[in-house]
């Protein structure tokens, strides 16, 4: 197996490392801390300087960043990827990040001799601890079938799928994220009801998870709110970027969304209240002090 550069060793990115690690892969790494890159050296990594040095040693590289901003940094900017990449390389970003940006940096590596795969998560911290992450990828197909037995180490096989072109993975997350905001605004908002109306929240919770309204934002995150656990599996700044890369996407094409707008007002209301490092699922609070629900 050759070995494999990794850049980006945070909440999600340092628990994907080891599974690499445990699973055989001989990694180079590099992050903006050195705590994690400390620890993976212990396991058994190799330190890099730079991303640019990252991108001497190696022809395959996984890049989890938060923002598009870090993206565009460790790939296109001084001692970046980009000024050091070898031809054919494949580089494997697991960021979620505007679609737009993803195709921009893919053109970029594609001129370079490379090929850049968008390749966002889904599944959270335990997802990334226990190699269960759903792959959404966006690009070439060959390059896709190259490394997908290193997107399996990472993420549920069956999960890892490769959605179209270069973007298509990130379009899919954006989607993903939606869907899950929708959701969560949706429990929500039926708990605040149930609260109201003095019924007890946990029981309409159990009644619902065995109709049709059963999800697994249902049966995870409302749990979260009934036990008001809102430590991080998620942060909620994290999930305000992915909706504000959501609303920016849907206005750039056009394509109407007025549940996801409301769900950006709800997660950006969370965080101007100082809880950006809560878990995502404290949007339901957000409702509660509207109604005027103390926890």
């Amino acid at each position: 197996m050759p070995p494999i550069g990794f850049i980006g060793l945070g909440v999600m990115g340092k628990p994907m490392a080891k599974n690499l690690l445990a699973a055989g892969h001989s990694l180079v790494v590099h992050s903006r801390s050195a705590g994690p890159i400390d620890e993976l050296v212990a396991a058994g990594a190799t330190r890099a300087a730079s991303p640019a040095d990252v991108a001497r040693r190696v022809t395959r590289i996984v890049t989890m960043l938060p923002d598009s901003p870090d993206v565009e940094h460790v790939l296109a900017g001084e001692q970046g990827v980009f000024s050091a990449i070898q031809a054919g390389t494949i580089l494997i970003d697991t960021s979620s990040i505007a679609p737009a940006v993803a195709r921009r940096l893919a053109a970029r590596a594609r001129a370079l001799g490379a090929t850049m795969l968008d390749a966002p998560v889904s599944g959270g911290e335990i997802g990334a601890i226990e190699g269960s992450l759903s792959i959404m990828v966006g690009g070439d197909p060959d390059a896709f079938a190259a490394v997908k037995p290193i997107l399996d180490v990472m993420g549920n096989p069956d999960r890892v799928a490769r959605i179209g072109d270069s973007g298509a993975g990130q379009i899919c997350k954006v989607c993903n994220q939606m869907v899950i905001g929708g959701t969560l605004a949706a429990v929500s908002e039926a708990f605040t009801l149930a609260r109201k109306s003095g019924v007890d929240a946990a029981r309409v919770r159990d009644a619902l998870l065995g109709g049709f309204a059963a999800s697994r934002v249902l049966e995870v995150h409302g749990e979260r709110i009934l036990k008001g656990n809102y430590k991080p599996g998620f942060r909620s700044r994290l999930y305000a970027k992915d909706m504000r890369i959501a609303i920016q996407t849907v206005a750039d094409l056009e394509s109407p969304a007025p549940v996801s707008a409301v769900v950006h007002q709800l997660v950006t209301a969370l965080v101007a209240r100082g809880r950006g490092d809560d878990d995502y699922a404290a949007l339901a609070t957000v409702l509660f002090d509207l109604a005027g629900i103390r926890e």
